[in-house]
């Protein structure tokens, strides 16, 4: 796992499919999706990065080796 730090959310992303969530990080990150799973976990996940690029708040997040993002924290 890779911690991406003070990152700004530049878009996101959700299809109407369920756990279908992306976020577009700054900073060469680009477009990562967010781990499936558990649907809970998912949508809070999109939740807390939708109003992070709302209110333009970075986050710290954790990408897993897959390239998917499991953790997420808003600064």
């Amino acid at each position: 796992m890779t911690w991406e730090y003070n990152k700004t959310v530049v878009s996101t992303f959700i299809h109407s499919g369920s756990q279908w969530s992306w976020a577009a990080l700054d900073g060469g990150t680009g477009w990562k999706r967010i781990k499936e799973g558990a649907p809970d976990g998912c949508t809070n996940l999109t939740v807390l990065l939708n109003t992070a690029s709302a209110n333009g708040r970075k986050v710290h997040v954790d990408i897993d080796a897959s390239g998917l993002i499991t953790t997420a924290y808003m600064i």
